[in-house]
């Protein structure tokens, strides 16, 4: 089996969410490049139903001992036994090379071919006039070789979907991490060199529509159909987008806001053990 070059995780959840609803499969007259499902937009996911609590009757508690520490008690206490399944044997760590996991990903990549997987890098350089300039990497899978290019876009707007139907009505997956950075003008990207930056000369990018120049690679036509389907997006929906962005951040500065606030405060903590009648027994060559 040929190596892949991309990480564990990574594929297995590309693996794990392949299929699109038949819903949102793509019209063959479909020309309009198109975002898959919502958007997250910063709104709270419904509430977890509450985890059942351990609680040991008055009567099975044996002895007990409570301690001052840190701000809270902590209270230790011997209790009657407690019948518990076996535990299960560990599993070894899985890896590309474990068999198992090996045959499926041969299996995925022979039998989805143009799944139409991009798993991208990209740093957003956001200059205080209000403009932006992203460069990302990508890699496509198997589509041909990992390219480069600067664009216009603002790719942290584009990080909130997981699927898109191109503007060749064919349907692609992105998996991306990003970061971003404030500078204070373009020039900031060109005033040193790039053996310094590790990053390629800036080209001049068109105002108006989204747009990008590739730095290095060579893209295949499926490769740059979905990079321009990806700028189409940002085009058509960037309202959407920008929207969805701004209501996600502005979760996240309230809900850091709230914990500087209102910290978590230290809860008492009560560690219940028992004794049993016999020793685990050891494991062949394990010192006493």
């Amino acid at each position: 089996m040929k190596s892949k070059a991309i990480p564990l995780a990574i594929l297995l959840a590309a693996i794990a969410n392949v299929g699109l609803p038949a819903q949102e499969a793509p019209e063959p007259e479909s020309t309009s490049a198109r975002i898959v499902g919502d958007i997250p937009d910063g709104t709270p996911p419904p509430p977890e139903p509450p985890k059942p609590e351990f609680i040991v009757p008055a009567a099975d508690i044996l002895e007990s001992k409570t301690h001052q520490q840190g701000g809270r008690k902590i209270t230790i206490q011997r209790i009657a036994p407690i019948a518990l399944p076996a535990p299960a044997k560990e599993k070894p760590a899985l890896t590309p090379a474990t068999p198992a996991i090996a045959e499926r990903i041969e299996e995925f990549i022979e039998e989805n071919p143009d799944a139409g997987f991009l798993f991208v890098g990209a740093c957003v350089y956001r200059v205080k006039d209000g403009t932006q300039r992203t460069f990302v990497n990508l890699w496509p899978q198997g589509q041909g070789e990992a390219i480069s290019f600067w664009s216009s876009a603002d790719f942290a707007l584009l990080s909130g979907f997981g699927s898109f139907i191109g503007a060749d009505g064919k349907a692609r997956s992105i998996i991306m991490a990003w970061d971003t950075q404030v500078i204070e003008s373009i020039k900031e990207l060109t005033a040193q060199p790039e053996e310094q930056t590790g990053l390629p000369p800036l080209p001049t990018l068109v105002e108006g529509k989204a747009s990008f120049s590739i730095t290095s690679g060579k893209p295949t036509e499926e490769t740059l159909a979905a990079v321009q389907s990806l700028h189409d997006l940002y085009t058509n929906e960037y309202p959407r987008l920008k929207a969805a962005y701004e209501g996600r951040e502005k979760a996240r500065i309230a809900e850091e806001a709230e914990l500087k606030a209102n910290p978590p405060k230290t809860k008492d903590l009560v560690l219940s053990f028992w004794r049993t009648e016999s020793t685990a027994p050891m494991e062949k060559g394990a010192a006493r």
